[in-house]
């Protein structure tokens, strides 16, 4: 059986809506809508995009919070053919802008507390024909932008059409100089992806839609329904491929209203809305969601956890001893799965009471590989270190940047592989263990920082020489953003990363600035990093 489906999302989501037209499909706190709801909306919003134009081939930027338009419009936008792209909502005016010139973006959905960022951005976008806030009602919009509750409520529903498993779903992430990449994931390669959630359920994988209407009239007469909990944010890859599945299935997305991880109101909504799966990043969630189920048992007020099966986690590692904390209060499944925007399926490492592997150990997914620079699989046991690969379903490769597609999606031995630049020893067992990635990219709590765009944004300060930006180990980011600075002048710290904040998304802002009396670099002026990041470790006094 081949893994890339004939089968499109759109489709398919529309057959879910008239198997379980009932059921819950989205959920944000007290507004729920059922999938008869959910589709309705999409279609009249679909109609909406299509009076813009906007059809196949088309891109449209979501510059959202967590919220249930935020699937609303994906589902829209597939519904007339067109690729919804994410774009992180820390992004300031001048990065919002990059990203939108980059996708073609052709409409942009923001939330009402990014307006001021899109109208600075707009004026620099001429291929786009509408900017939609989505706010709640009473919320003033700009003039230069249109409603989203409105623009539902002024159209009919736009009617199915045929469509392709070629249409395209664009996740962009970040860039080896810190600018973003369009990862472009056709529709069967998302569909061929979900074979292991199927695999789970003991359902086949949906190539037609008589399979995905079967598998959903299963999933609910067996009382198997995933609701979804996305704690982390839906413009990330771990949460939206997730979600996609979800909806495959025929289940609900839940979303929280808050602006920043609250764990405390994670628990409540878990109680709440009876979530079963969780998707989050790591210890930066999983942490502080130990802290509030030990604080809540020791106040004698312990959180309903019986409706979770499964914590899922993906874009960083997830400590063991995190888990266990987790552990302590409910037996589930805890999944650390190894993959990238570039491709899923890479590992996979399971814990529960039973026991669980150590931090960075993986069992390779069925369609991975590791190999050596010379394109031969790494054997195991041998200690030798090995580039980590996924084939299979995967994507076709960066939105017009085929120099960038060459050196990721590569051809091995005959077959076609994604090798996004994870580097990892192959185990007597056949396990591996990860040992990150091979450029100098900061992964802080899922979110990928490159030090070239941190170190410009540093250096652009008077009182700053010259600066290398690395990561430095740490309990609750898992790498923190530490800058090691050559200063002509005197400045404090919270003045040069004032002056930062005001060109970078405050996620990339160093958490440390560490001075030295000279940056060290290579004569031919290229940075040495590891020179930097063992002075920041020395002078951190961090291990």
């Amino acid at each position: 059986m081949s893994l890339l489906v004939p089968l499109n999302l759109a489709t398919a989501w529309e057959a879910a809506a008239e198997v379980v037209p009932d059921a819950d499909a989205v959920v944000c706190q007290s507004v729920s809508r059922t999938w008869r709801e959910f589709e309705y909306r999409a279609a009249r919003l679909a109609a909406a995009l299509g009076e813009f134009g906007i059809g196949a081939g088309d891109n449209v930027g979501l510059y959202l919070y967590n919220g249930n338009p935020y699937s609303e419009v994906t589902f829209a936008a597939f519904k007339v053919r067109a690729a919804p792209c994410n774009v992180n909502y820390r992004y300031l005016s001048s990065e919002l802008r990059h990203l939108l010139e980059d996708a073609d973006a052709k409409a942009v959905f923001f939330s009402p507390e990014l307006a001021d960022r899109v109208n600075e951005a707009r004026a620099h976008l001429p291929l786009l024909r509408a900017a939609i806030q989505v706010g709640d009602p009473g919320d003033p919009v700009p003039d230069w932008a249109l409603d989203y509750e409105a623009l539902i409520a002024e159209h009919d529903p736009a009617l199915p059409i045929d469509r392709s498993p070629d249409d395209l779903w664009i996740l962009y992430t970040g860039g080896t100089t810190g600018k973003p990449k369009g990862v472009m994931w056709p529709h069967s390669s998302l569909i061929g992806a979900m074979a292991g959630p199927f695999r789970a359920l003991t359902l086949p994988l949906p190539e037609t839609i008589e399979l995905v209407k079967s598998n959903i009239a299963a999933i609910y007469d067996t009382n198997r329904v995933t609701r979804q909990l996305a704690a982390s944010p839906l413009m990330h890859g771990t949460a939206s491929i997730i979600a996609l599945s979800t909806f495959t299935q025929g289940g609900a997305v839940i979303t929280m209203p808050e602006r920043s991880f609250d764990a405390d109101a994670l628990w409540r909504c878990v109680e709440r809305d009876r979530a079963t799966v969780l998707s989050i990043v790591g210890d930066a969630f999983g942490r502080p969601m130990a802290e509030a189920l030990d604080a809540a048992a020791a106040r004698g007020e312990p959180y309903d956890l019986s409706s979770v099966f499964m914590i899922m986690s993906s874009g960083v590692i997830w400590s063991q001893p995190a888990k266990e904390a987790l552990l302590v209060h409910k037996d589930m499944k805890l999944v650390d799965s190894l993959g990238s925007s570039e491709g899923t399926g890479t590992g996979m490492r399971i814990s529960d009471r039973k026991g669980g592997s150590a931090t960075g150990r993986f069992s390779l997914g069925e369609n991975a590989a590791v190999f050596d620079e010379d394109g031969l699989p790494v054997e195991p046991g041998s200690g030798q270190q090995g580039m980590v690969a996924v084939g299979g379903p995967i994507p076709i490769g960066y939105y017009k940047d085929p120099e960038k597609t060459e050196a990721t999606f590569r051809t091995i031995g005959g077959r076609r592989w994604s090798v996004p630049g994870d580097w990892a020893t192959v185990e007597a067992d056949g396990t591996i263990t990860l040992l990150g990635r091979g450029s100098a990219c900061i992964n802080s709590a899922g979110e990928k920082i490159y030090p070239e765009e941190v170190e410009e944004a540093v250096k652009a300060h008077p009182a700053v020489v010259d600066c290398l930006v690395v990561g430095v180990p740490d309990p609750k980011w898992g790498e923190a953003v530490t800058a090691v600075v050559q200063m002509a002048e005197l400045a404090s710290d919270d003045e040069v990363i004032a002056d930062a904040r005001t060109r970078l998304a405050a996620y990339k802002l160093p958490k440390s600035l560490i001075r030295a009396d000279a940056v060290q670099r290579g004569a031919n002026g290229k940075p040495d990093y590891q020179w930097a990041k063992q002075f920041a470790l020395d002078s951190l006094s961090v291990d």
